[in-house]
C-alpha cells in the first residue's frame, strides 16, 4: 500500500467519523429538546399537584374546625 492510498484511506475514514460527530450532535440536540420539553411538561404537573395539595390542606383544616366545634357543642 502507497502512501498515497494510505492517505485516501485515513481521508475516507476522517470524512466518515466527522459525518458520524455531526450526525451524534443532531440526535442530541433534538434528545436535549424532547427532555427540555419534558422536565417543562413535568414542572407543570407538580405546580398543579403542589396546589392542589394545598387546597385539600385547606379544606381539611377548615373541616377540623368544624369537628372540634361540633365536639365543644355537645
Amino acid at each position: 500500500m502507497t502512501i498515497d492510498e494510505r492517505l485516501e484511506r485515513l481521508t475516507e475514514r476522517h470524512e466518515a467519523l466527522t459525518q458520524s460527530i455531526e450526525l451524534m450532535h443532531a440526535d442530541w440536540r433534538e434528545g436535549s429538546a424532547q427532555t427540555t420539553s419534558s422536565f417543562q411538561a413535568v414542572a407543570r404537573n407538580f405546580e398543579t399537584v403542589l396546589d392542589s395539595i394545598k387546597r385539600l390542606e385547606h379544606i381539611a383544616a377548615i373541616h377540623e374546625d368544624r369537628i372540634s366545634d361540633l365536639e365543644e357543642k355537645q
